[in-house]
């Protein structure tokens, strides 16, 4: 697991993952330009790159289809997952979203390996 912003997550930031493959060029793309720019774009977040194949451990047994495919969350609690297009406005928006509007409800129905991922990632983690 690759650390792209070692900045300490503090409660409003957002922790950013990006689950992606190393093989595939969309990905390593992606993470040159959208999640470079959208580090400086805001530097409370925690951008966070996950290797579906190499760190396939941490999704038990969920499947990853689509690149590039994001998991945000505030601390413990998903407040977006899926795939996204992938170029920064669209990143950008969406995390300008949930700065500006933070879900009310996080994702409560998400699957158990989604906060363990989010909680792999957390300062405290080891």
């Amino acid at each position: 697991i690759r650390r792209e912003n070692k900045t300490v997550m503090s409660d409003p930031s957002l922790l950013v993952v990006c689950l992606c493959a190393e093989w595939c060029s969309t990905c390593r793309e992606y993470r040159q330009a959208a999640f470079a720019e959208c580090s400086k774009l805001f530097p409370a977040c925690r951008f966070e790159w996950l290797d579906v194949e190499d760190d396939a451990d941490l999704l038990g047994d969920m499947d990853i289809d689509n690149f590039p495919t994001l998991l945000v969350a505030r601390n413990d609690q998903v407040e977006f997952f899926g795939a996204i297009m992938p170029n920064t406005e669209h990143l950008r928006r969406l995390l300008e979203s949930l700065v500006i509007s933070p879900a009310t409800a996080p994702l409560a129905a998400c699957d158990p390996a989604l906060t363990a991922i989010a909680r792999h990632f957390r300062p405290d983690a080891g």
